[in-house]
């Protein structure tokens, strides 16, 4: 089992304008995200609009990022709300050559359920090939994955740890003993990576690590410097959602591609903002 980078990046998904996976596209972002350090990929993520891809797309970018990047460590997004659902997403992943799997809390028909949930991970975990991090994005789902159920779950052999994107780095606090055993807190909120390191964290998973890989690390390992940087970047680019990210992304040297209805980019004013901010002297 390859190691888990400290500093992943949340990658966007390009599409052309048929609203097809850029392959080509995609394969130029991990080596220009690889070539500023960045050792490990999250694919199909909610910044990668995981929830939109199609059955066979997951594969594919697994795929093409293992061209781009042999030695990297990729982790794939599931977003499923059946445990058969998402073991279909994993298999794809796996078989295509997910090194690991970032599975979200299902919103829908069990969404605060604690039990069901916790009962929708065992069984995810028990059957998947390759290891499983929960994935607890309430902004997404409405839904924040309980630090006990978390704490339970984390005793599964086959739960290696959580991203944690609601932001509160108290909930680290929690995990404390889970942590001790080798259990992984990837936060996922931009604003909270250095708190979160000093309470343990692990590393960082984040879509800021497309548009400012270098600052992602620096807070993420202990650096004031490098998170007030941070701060000032996504002030500008967190409140415009993924269209934001992806504008961002595209200003730093990513080729974002399209984007998949419903959303829509941003406008020409917003976009001008968001590029101003990226470029800006801090960023180099």
């Amino acid at each position: 089992m390859k190691d888990y980078p400290r500093a992943m990046v949340a990658i966007v998904t390009p599409f052309d304008e048929d609203g097809n996976v850029d392959v080509a596209a995609h394969v130029h972002n991990v080596r220009h995200l690889s070539a500023q350090g960045c050792a490990g990929f999250v694919i199909a993520g909610s910044t990668g609009e995981g929830p939109y891809l199609e059955p066979g797309e997951r594969g594919t970018l697994v795929s093409a990022t293992r061209q781009a990047a042999e030695e990297a460590f990729i982790m794939c997004g599931i977003n499923a709300e059946s445990v058969r659902q998402g073991l279909s997403q994993i298999t794809e992943a796996a078989d295509a050559g997910a090194d690991a799997v970032l599975v979200l809390t299902p919103g829908t028909l069990v969404r605060g359920n604690d039990d069901r949930i916790s009962s929708f991970y065992t069984d995810i975990a028990d059957a998947a090939p390759i290891p499983v991090l929960l994935y607890s994005n309430p902004n997404v789902t409405g839904y924040e994955l309980p630090t006990g159920t978390v704490n339970e779950l984390a005793e599964h052999r086959n739960i290696h740890g959580i991203k944690d994107s609601g932001g509160n780095p108290d909930r680290i606090d929690d995990h404390a003993s889970a942590i001790e055993t080798g259990f992984i807190v990837y936060p996922g909120a931009s604003r909270a990576l250095l708190e979160s390191h000093r309470r343990g964290a692990y590393g960082a998973i984040t879509a800021s690590a497309n548009y400012a890989f270098g600052l992602v690390a620096a807070a993420s390992s202990g650096d004031p410097n490098g998170q007030a940087e941070l701060d000032t970047v996504i002030a500008v680019v967190e409140r415009h959602g993924i269209p934001g990210a992806k504008r961002a992304a595209a200003a730093a040297g990513i080729n974002s591609g399209a984007l998949r209805r419903p959303l829509s980019p941003v406008d020409s004013a917003i976009g001008a903002e968001i590029d101003a901010a990226v470029t800006s002297p801090q960023q180099h």
